[in-house]
């Protein structure tokens, strides 16, 4: 059974006068493990469909199940509990608690899925060593660079055992030399760990790298093409 499924998914909403339809009858099936990238045109419906799959909006009509579960029947409490224990989420802007360390960071998320402590040190203390960070990881994040930032958001993301991992544009503030080693990382992770990734990118870097090109176009998709090539673990 794979991991997501959308069946007809729809999103329209009110811009004063004017009803604006974001997407259109999307219907998608995603593996445990898949390493996709959503591309299009800037308003092509990317960053709401993944808010959608993420459980950070609601469609308008259609339905999301995500590992067995449709997250569209959910309470709003039921849907919170399943974001903190199912899915990891990276964007542009990092979101780190200034007045946390890294590890503190890291460790967030498991403090909310109530994990015990020394569970939560070690598991953040390897993913941030897995992105190469084991010597900053005291340091906040006034003290890192914004590639380090991004490292760090990438490290929380994964610390908390997601099924699924949403990024919407992670590469966009980071240098060739860092995109690249960041990326590197979370394919690796991808086949290593069986994490699926679905990132929103207009980045060449990203498509590169992706397993799976999700076109969409005027909240339609317009091609799915599943790029086997890529396979060998770059």
């Amino acid at each position: 059974m794979p991991l997501l499924t959308l069946e007809g998914l729809g999103k329209r909403y009110r811009q004063g006068e004017v009803e604006v339809t974001a997407l259109h009858d999307v219907n998608l099936s995603v593996e445990e493990g898949e390493f996709a990238a959503l591309v299009g045109p800037s308003g092509s419906g990317k960053t709401t469909l993944l808010n959608i799959i993420g459980g950070l909006d609601s469609p308008s009509s259609g339905r999301v199940h995500l590992n067995g579960i449709d997250i569209t029947a959910l309470s709003e409490s039921e849907l919170s509990d399943f974001r903190l224990l199912q899915l990891g989420f990276i964007f542009q802007a990092y979101n780190l608690v200034p007045v946390l360390s890294a590890l503190e960071n890291v460790e967030l998320v498991m403090v909310m899925q109530g994990r015990h402590l020394h569970e939560r040190r070690e598991r953040a203390e390897h993913y941030l060593q897995l992105v190469g960070l084991e010597s900053m990881m005291h340091r906040r994040p006034a003290a890192l660079s914004g590639g380090q930032q991004q490292r760090v958001a990438v490290a929380r993301a994964l610390a908390a055992g997601p099924r699924l991992v949403l990024a919407d544009e992670p590469t966009a503030n980071l240098d060739s030399e860092n995109a690249t080693a960041l990326l590197d990382i979370m394919h690796r992770l991808s086949h290593e760990e069986k994490t699926t990734f679905i990132f929103s990118t207009h980045d060449p870097r990203v498509m590169e790298r992706a397993e799976r090109i999700i076109t969409l176009r005027d909240g339609v998709v317009e091609g799915d093409e599943r790029i086997e090539q890529h396979r060998h673990g770059q």
